[in-house]
């Protein structure tokens, strides 16, 4: 095969990954944001509607990481996530050009962190300024006079909820003797499902790609003698 061939194959390649990519991305965080929208403008502040015995739409709200974790102050973690996709995308496009290493669900995966990544942000750079945040059982009102906080200050808004099942530990354990313990417990949104469904597919399926990928993104030397 001659290296025009070869070259029109690599690009053909490059431009449907980067399609895909963008669709991804595209489709998970317009149906992120719909959802949480559509959430904050229906439901009161901790609103449960019992789908099912074990799926629930429950209303909730954080400042925080995936699941409702509080780790950072809300600025760094707000421009902590801007940077972070930011990079991701630099290195979502570098490792399209060099697509012929990876394979499409390598892609699919990292598209998935990365729209989940992005999803989260919109909450955090916008809810803040374009909803109020009334008391229950009020509903938010979007794009009022003056919102509930700043921009860069909003708050990620959580809704997905399954309590698979709960137990009532005995009283003569030790210590959660008497206790109820629900499995499990975590309210999230789909942002949140995106980012743990890439990170484990490249835990299970792609680990090796991924390193691979870091080598290749990270590795100067190698990068200057193949371009040189």
């Amino acid at each position: 095969m001659s290296n025009n061939s070869e070259n029109r194959l690599r690009a053909v390649r490059e431009s449907h990954l980067g399609w895909l990519v963008a669709i991804i991305i595209l489709l998970i965080v317009v149906a992120d944001q719909w959802l949480k929208i559509w959430i904050k403008t229906n439901f009161y502040l901790g609103e449960d509607m019992e789908i099912t015995s074990w799926f629930h739409l429950k209303f909730i709200e954080n400042n925080g990481f995936a699941f409702g974790i509080e780790w950072f102050n809300k600025y760094i973690l707000t421009f902590g996530r801007i940077i972070a996709v930011i990079l991701f995308c630099w290195a979502m496009k570098k490792l399209i050009v060099n697509s012929v290493k990876y394979s499409r669900g390598f892609f699919i995966a990292f598209a998935l962190i990365i729209a989940g990544a992005a999803g989260n942000i919109f909450d955090c750079i916008f809810y803040g300024e374009i909803f109020t945040n009334p008391m229950p059982p009020e509903v938010a009102e979007m794009f009022p006079t003056v919102g509930y906080a700043g921009w860069f200050e909003g708050r990620v808004v959580d809704m997905l909820y399954f309590p698979l099942f709960t137990i009532e530990w005995p009283d003569w354990m030790p210590g959660i003797g008497g206790h109820r313990f629900e499995f499990f417990q975590y309210i999230f949104n789909i942002a949140d499902s995106a980012i743990t469904v890439g990170v484990l597919m490249m835990i299970f399926f792609y680990s090796r790609q991924a390193s691979e990928a870091i080598n290749y993104l990270f590795d100067k030397k190698k990068n200057s003698k193949k371009n040189s």
